[in-house]
């Protein structure tokens, strides 16, 4: 009688899980619009926000008076407001521009440093008089669209629950609906520590020739000091 070979359990070896595939580069489209000049620009850090601090340059620029290459003005904010308005949105009290939130935040003394990418932005926002945008390009679904927004939107802005209207305001939509726009993004797009890829919108008017233009440029310098190693392309 011929032995029984015992059975016998192979495992097979582990494989490492290699590198994540590449991120695809966004894409955004933009619907017509009589006064908006948009700027954006895609930026993918080398490490996790959290990771990164500002300097002591930059969190001194989160001040009115800093020795800057731009600044803010009456003339600039009216013209913000007018592009605001071309949907029927109203731009005032709670729902007026996120620059003008800095400026008050500034002359109250609470403008402090978050990490380098917002820190960017709130330092040119703040100077240039133009509304920024940060998106998490990895936390919103493509295609991605600049349009203004159906009349009863809204969306939730921040952590605590708080919804704002909308309607008729112009806002960068993704496949689940608006989620940024240069009143309040959408707490579902927004940063966070782990965040390694931005988009940053800059909400111009063709009223203020340029401005978009110089805004995110200053912008670019300041990221590719800051944050040594990231990679930045325009949209």
């Amino acid at each position: 009688m011929l032995p029984i070979a015992e059975h016998v359990e192979i495992q097979a070896p582990l494989l490492s899980p290699g590198p994540p595939p590449p991120a695809v580069p966004a894409v955004l489209e933009l619907e017509p619009h009589p006064l908006l000049d948009l700027r954006a620009l895609e930026v993918s850090f080398p490490g996790p926000l959290g990771d990164s601090s500002a300097s002591a340059e930059l969190c001194a620029a989160l001040a009115l008076d800093a020795e800057v290459p731009m600044a803010s003005s009456d003339e600039v904010r009216l013209k913000v407001r007018d592009l605001l308005r071309q949907g029927g949105f109203k731009p005032t009290g709670r729902s007026k521009p996120a620059s003008e939130y800095l400026i008050k935040a500034a002359t109250a003394g609470f403008l402090g440093p978050i990490n380098a990418a917002v820190d960017v932005c709130n330092v040119v926002s703040l100077h240039s008089g133009l509304p920024i945008s940060v998106v998490d390009l990895d936390r919103v679904t493509p295609p991605l669209r600049v349009a203004i927004a159906d009349a009863g939107a809204r969306y939730v802005f921040n952590a605590g629950g708080q919804e704002i209207d909308i309607g008729g305001l112009l806002c960068l939509h993704d496949a689940a609906g608006p989620c940024a726009n240069a009143v309040k993004d959408s707490q579902r797009s927004k940063t966070d520590p782990n965040t390694t890829r931005c988009l940053y919108l800059f909400w111009g008017t063709a009223e203020l020739e340029g401005r978009a233009e110089q805004a995110a440029a200053w912008a670019r310098s300041l990221l590719e000091r800051e944050v040594p190693g990231l990679v930045s392309r325009d949209l």
